[in-house]
């Protein structure tokens, strides 16, 4: 058996190919500037210059009065809260002076009255501070319930009081300065159940 030999197939080698340079355009040069657009391009240089302190002062500026601001609502909390804690030590003094009464050994004749009576004079005096800053009482007993004022705990049927209008009121609300800060809490009556037919 004979062996054929597959000629090779020749490689040619490639010529280098010509290095691809870009073609060079030619620079458009600066128009020259006369003295007169020379001096127009300083001014409104200066002026650019001018304006972008102008605004990095009034950055500043609203920045710091952000924080002045921020720290004077802070003081102005702060006083008011002292205020009326000076106005409410009184009645702490008050209180602490009747829980010293109550805890005496031997409680004179008609001690019991006069404690009831002090203590209802405290409470006066804090209802009158607390009133001074604006905080009024939501009466709400037999008068129709208000979804804005009240709230209601329950319902309960009676054929003495309308429909919707406040039963019992069990917890007082209140407002500071027409807004509410506490709903009242209340029973609203409803129409008593009609009887089954037979």
């Amino acid at each position: 058996m004979k062996k054929t030999v597959l000629p090779t197939p020749k490689t040619e080698t490639a010529e280098a190919a010509p290095p691809v340079t870009a073609a060079k355009a030619p620079v458009a040069s600066a128009p020259e500037l006369t003295p007169g657009q020379l001096e127009e391009l300083k001014a409104r240089a200066a002026k650019a210059d001018e304006h972008w302190d102008r605004l990095l002062r009034t950055a500043a500026d609203l920045e710091n009065f952000k924080k002045r601001a921020a720290r004077e609502r802070v003081e102005a909390a702060q006083s008011a809260n002292v205020a009326l804690l000076q106005k409410l030590l009184p009645v702490l003094d008050h209180f602490e002076m009747a829980g010293t009464a109550a805890q005496t050994a031997e409680v004179p004749q008609g001690g019991i009255a006069s404690l009831q009576a002090g203590i209802a004079m405290i409470q006066q005096q804090l209802k009158s501070i607390l009133a001074e800053t604006g905080l009024e009482e939501i009466d709400a007993a037999g008068k129709p319930f208000d979804p804005m004022l009240h709230e209601a705990v329950s319902q309960l049927e009676s054929k003495d009081v309308p429909e919707g209008q406040v039963l019992q009121q069990i917890r007082k609300g209140y407002k500071l300065c027409d807004r509410l800060l506490r709903p009242a809490a209340v029973i609203v009556a409803k129409k008593p159940a009609m009887p089954p037919a037979t």
